[in-house]
């Protein structure tokens, strides 16, 4: 169902708790001042990732790709009393404009953004994780999940933006479509490994989430 043309969209977000003022300002800011705004997560799935991690309470979550910090917000608002999140970035040239809204947001004391390869940078990473956000470069996806699986506690989450990839993952992709390739390769490890639950839910492009069974 394509809730854009049938009106179950706009029926959907005037249901959904209004939008943070300060989210509502970097999502302005966002489309007036970054060259691919459309990456930014908005107010619906804004609000799912804030749920979710409501839900789970976590006190350390890792998030790999910033962009311009509106999931990086969202995510830390259910943070476990005295949590932190961890988020990677590897445009320096965003970090700071990033960086200038989760100060806003009052939750900066939570939040530590490091600028980087995420491939090079999760080995360094003392903490495990309760909570795992991915929304980074797709051709990466595997290498990011084999990275923070054994940093994931039993039980914890990771959740997986683009699972759809508009999509493309019912088309065989064209030789240089790494990206798809990408996406591709991911959702169907992660459907084969035994050692996870997991389902892709509808939303936007698609957002995979992954339990880590108990062992």
């Amino acid at each position: 169902m394509n809730y854009s043309d049938s009106g179950l969209e706009r029926y959907i977000l005037n249901h959904t708790s209004p939008q943070d003022p300060i989210l509502a300002e970097l999502e302005r800011s966002t489309w007036l001042k970054t060259v691919h705004p459309q990456m930014i997560t908005g107010h619906l799935q804004g609000m799912i990732l804030e749920m979710i991690s409501h839900m789970i309470r976590p006190e350390r979550i890792l998030e790999i790709g910033t962009f311009t910090g509106y999931s990086t917000i969202c995510l830390a608002k259910g943070l476990a009393d005295n949590g932190n999140l961890i988020t990677i970035e590897r445009d320096d040239e965003i970090t700071d404009f990033a960086h200038g809204f989760i100060k806003k947001s009052g939750l900066g004391d939570q939040i530590s953004l490091l600028i980087g390869d995420a491939r090079e940078i999760i080995p360094t990473l003392e903490d495990t994780f309760d909570l795992v956000y991915m929304d980074a470069d797709k051709d990466e996806y595997l290498e990011y999940y084999k990275l923070v699986f054994p940093k994931l506690n039993n039980g914890g989450f990771i959740m997986a933006d683009n699972a759809l990839w508009g999509g493309k993952v019912l088309e065989v992709p064209e030789s240089g479509d790494h990206f798809t390739k990408g996406v591709i390769a991911f959702n169907r490890t992660i459907s084969e490994d035994p050692l996870v639950e997991q389902v892709i839910l509808p939303v936007r492009d698609g957002i995979m989430l992954i339990r880590k069974k108990l062992s």
